[in-house]
């Protein structure tokens, strides 16, 4: 492939990594990676609200990584409230399995950023034949690929299997009690998917450009190795 092709394939994708960089950015301060309904179970039991009625007992909540808001109704009407995870609800929550969330959105936000450069450095630079080189941007992509796919699992993870939606609507609750009626995923979560597909995307043209993949070029010169030691 012509070199002037191979510089627009890398600068296409060194900009695609940058896009990264921001949404993920973007991402982790919002507050729209979860958007639910909850039902104010005590309240729903003591007047036995069945149909329509259940409507006056059902609250909203969406949160993200740092904070969120919810409007809790037990026939009363709306109370909203604004909550942050740090310090709030620290004690509530699987803070660990938290925390791992943010830092591999984090990692993520690094390597996108790193893939950017590399990216840049390969359409206008003369990189080694190393991590700096052609084949290490394979690496780097792929550890972008791997950052996106933990941070889905992990924060999905916290949502269903650790019941977070509960926590967060019994928090500071001593008389009400309240139980996730819906919940989905909100966009912010979704943008973490779109990086995954951008970074793949980025690896498919690293091999339109004409860049073997990792590894199989060594396959090559290995069986044609062991086809001339087999001539002498």
């Amino acid at each position: 492939m012509p070199s002037r092709q191979k510089k627009m394939i890398f600068s296409v994708a060194g900009v695609l990594s940058f896009g990264c960089v921001l949404i993920v950015a973007a991402a982790m301060g919002s507050q729209f990676w979860v958007q639910g309904t909850m039902l104010c179970t005590t309240g729903a039991q003591l007047v036995n609200a069945t149909g329509q009625e259940l409507d006056k007992f059902v609250g909203r909540v969406n949160y993200g990584l740092f904070h969120g808001q919810t409007v809790k109704q037990c026939g009363l009407g709306g109370r909203p409230f604004r909550f942050s995870f740090f310090p709030n609800l620290v004690d509530v929550i699987p803070a660990s399995l938290h925390v791992t969330v943010i830092f591999f959105c984090g990692v993520l936000i690094l390597f996108s950023f790193v893939a950017t450069g590399f990216f840049m450095y390969n359409a206008f630079g003369s990189p080694y034949e190393t991590l700096h080189g052609p084949l290490g941007l394979y690496f780097w992509n792929f550890v972008c690929c791997l950052c996106s796919c933990l941070v889905m699992i992990l924060f999905a993870s916290e949502v269903k299997l650790h019941r977070l939606s509960d926590h967060i609507a019994n928090f500071n609750e001593g008389t009400f009690m309240y139980k996730t009626h819906t919940e989905q995923f909100d966009h912010s979560f979704w943008l973490i998917f779109l990086t995954f597909l951008v970074h793949g995307l980025n690896i498919l043209l690293i091999r339109v450009a004409g860049i073997q993949f990792p590894f199989q070029e060594a396959k090559e010169s290995n069986v044609n190795t062991g086809a001339s030691d087999l001539m002498y």
